[in-house]
């Protein structure tokens, strides 16, 4: 059975909880490592990733709204907005 472990974040250097339900997850997922970052290092690298994604201006195929993709588009292929992609699914 699982227990709750305190771990060290690598980057700020604080104590966290791996908690119980946490390595449960990660042993559900295959996950071989422990977290080395806190929840709030997670999420600032993570928001920090997203910032610096290059985003590029498009024009949905399906309904015409501009939009924006984190990928360059090809001529060949439709690219659409949110809404109608999760319609196109």
């Amino acid at each position: 059975m699982y227990e709750d472990k305190t771990l060290i974040c690598k980057d700020c250097g604080n104590e966290f909880v791996f908690t119980a339900g946490e390595q449960e997850f990660y042993a559900e997922k295959g996950f071989e490592n422990e977290p080395q970052r806190c929840k709030d290092c997670r999420a600032a690298r993570k928001a920090a990733i997203r910032a610096s994604r290059e985003m590029h201006d498009v024009i949905c195929a399906d309904c015409g709204a501009p939009t924006q993709v984190p990928f360059k588009p090809k001529d060949d292929r439709p690219v659409y907005c949110s809404a109608c992609f999760e319609n196109h699914r």
